[in-house]
This record gives structure tokens, C-alpha cells and sequence, in this order.
């Protein structure tokens, strides 16, 4: 846990008694939000040799999950069910190899936008829907393929301090 980071003792979005209920927003000031979240998508090496040659059964599969991690994100409060929907200003899904722990992508999806909560729920649900793509296009290959360490690693803007992973 990071030393920025401070903890409430009440979940929000539970009421007196214990109800799921949509945290009323309407009084915050709108103040610049960011988020970034990130996965690991592990291949076996015989998949990996296909796949990052581009020529796997669904064809190229990076940029299919770079496009469905936008559309995560931009989804968030559909698919969230206590998520306000905002007005996102940025979406950004990057998909490299992981250096030092091939054979596998690693997975980042930041997020800004000026609102009154935050998008840390956009940037985990971008990282996982593109972590799931890359899933999807490669099970033809290896149905023993592993996402793992979904994570937010950083969120800054609102009330609460910035916070970052360790």
C-alpha cells in the first residue's frame, strides 16, 4: 500500500442499511482525473512464436485488443453496475512484449478525463477487456494462455491524494 494513499472506514457505496446505492457525485467540483492500470497476458512458447509474428488464427491481434480496450473503457458503466458513466477525454491502450517476462504482452490502459469522480474503474476495465481480447484471439492456439497482475498502478485528481503502487 502506498504511503499516499488514505483510507476511508465506510464503503460508498453501500447505504445505512447495507443496500447497493450509486454515490451521489452531483455536489463535487469537476477537477482533472488520471488512471493508469496495467495486466500481463502469459503465452506458451510455441503460441508466442505465432503470435508475435502477427500471423495467429484471427489474424494481427495486438491492434483488435488495442481497439477493444478503448471500448472497455468507454463501456465501464454498462458493464459496472454502480459506475457513473463520464465523459472520458482520453483512452490510451498500449501493448508491448513484457521485457523480462517473455513470452507474454504487457497491457496499459491510461485514462484522463475532468469530472467529479474518478476513472480508475475505466482504466481496469479498458486493461482487462484488451487482456480478454488478446485471450480470445489466441485460445485457437493455447487455451492455457494466463492473464495475471491486473492492477492500477496509478490515479491522480479528486479529493483523496494521488496514489501510486509500490
Amino acid at each position: 500500500m502506498s504511503t499516499n494513499q488514505s483510507r476511508s472506514t465506510e464503503i460508498s457505496h453501500l447505504d445505512e442499511a447495507g443496500q447497493a446505492k450509486m454515490v451521489n457525485v452531483g455536489k463535487k467540483t469537476p477537477t482533472a482525473r488520471t488512471a493508469c492500470a496495467q495486466a500481463l497476458v502469459r503465452f506458451s512458447p510455441e503460441s508466442w512464436e505465432v503470435l508475435s509474428s502477427g500471423k495467429g488464427p484471427k489474424g494481427g491481434l495486438v491492434e483488435t485488443a488495442r481497439i477493444a480496450g478503448i471500448q472497455g473503457a468507454k463501456k465501464t458503466a454498462d458493464l459496472v453496475p454502480l459506475c457513473h458513466p463520464l465523459a472520458l477525454d482520453s483512452i490510451e491502450v498500449e501493448i508491448v512484449p513484457a521485457e523480462d517476462q517473455t513470452p507474454a504482452f504487457q497491457v496499459r490502459c491510461t485514462v484522463e478525463c475532468h469530472g467529479r469522480t474518478g476513472v480508475e474503474m475505466e482504466a481496469l476495465a479498458g486493461v482487462t477487456i484488451a487482456a480478454l481480447t488478446l485471450y480470445d484471439m489466441s485460445k485457437a492456439l493455447d487455451k492455457g494462455t494466463v492473464i495475471e497482475k491486473v492492477q492500477l498502478l496509478k490515479k491522480t485528481g479528486g479529493k483523496t491524494a494521488d496514489w501510486e503502487a509500490k
